[in-house]
């Protein structure tokens, strides 16, 4: 499965159910640009999880919205709820261990620490 563009169009629509991966990149960015063939192999092989990328310069209102303070920012949503956000460009073996750890997650269990906070 080959990564999407997200828009604050279609953002919502992808983010609601199931594994959603984004990366928050910029053309002009070099590590953005390191790091998007690592990206783009693991969406082949994960064709159960949505890559999205979102290009921070045509996505200015989605980068406010989260804060995106540094590119690449990668983000991890399940379920609709954020559960990892971490800026920095991060090797394979580090993505392919964020994609465990998000499956391995007890959804009730994060809304529930999330409501008590």
């Amino acid at each position: 499965m080959a990564t999407k563009a997200l828009t604050a169009a279609t953002f919502d629509e992808v983010a609601g159910d199931g594994i959603v991966l984004i990366d928050f990149w910029a053309d002009w960015c070099g590590p953005c640009k390191r790091f998007a063939p690592t990206y783009e192999k693991l969406s082949d092989v994960h064709t159960d999880i949505v890559f999205g990328k979102v290009d921070t310069e045509a996505e200015q209102e989605l980068a406010a919205k989260f804060e995106i303070m540094s590119i690449p920012t990668i983000m991890a949503i399940r379920d609709g709820v954020i559960v990892f956000s971490q800026a920095g460009a991060l090797p394979e073996q580090a993505v392919e261990s964020l994609i465990t750890q998000v499956r391995s997650l007890d959804m009730d269990e994060v809304r529930k620490e999330i409501a008590a906070s």
